[in-house]
């Protein structure tokens, strides 16, 4: 299994990070990609047809109005994980509801600590071994 990280801009990637890290550690694949669902629908949709055919993960990471979550959620039928990086507690208070409201058949599990986001991966992947 792979850890497949889309990230909703380039400036999420200090967030990818924590979470990479952790996976390095669990020696768990994973690449990641930068595609946001409201400025570049195709390149999201071209990422999930790439990985459609193996056997992925995916984590999520936009804060704001995350639609990247759900769009992913919604257009593949692999397991994804929302980890949003937020700036400070106000910031989660404010945009973590575009994160946990997802409407129907669109399942998105929400972590918000990096380093419980590379575990939730390890334990779903120690589900195959």
């Amino acid at each position: 299994m792979k850890a497949i990280i889309i990230m909703g801009s380039t400036s999420d990637q200090e967030w990818a990070k924590k979470i990479t890290d952790k996976l390095d550690e669990y020696n768990i694949i994973h690449e990641e990609h930068v595609a946001s669902a409201h400025k570049q629908a195709p390149e999201a949709l071209a990422i999930l047809e790439k990985y459609k055919d193996e056997s992925v993960i995916y984590i999520t990471i936009a804060g704001r109005s995350n639609a990247l979550s759900g769009f992913v959620a919604g257009n593949s039928t692999k397991p994804v994980i929302a980890c949003p990086p937020f700036k400070d507690k106000e910031d989660m208070m404010i945009n973590i509801h575009s994160t946990l409201q997802m409407p129907s058949n669109v399942p998105v599990m929400t972590i918000l600590d990096p380093n419980n986001t590379a575990l939730a991966v390890k334990r779903i992947n120690d589900l195959n071994n």
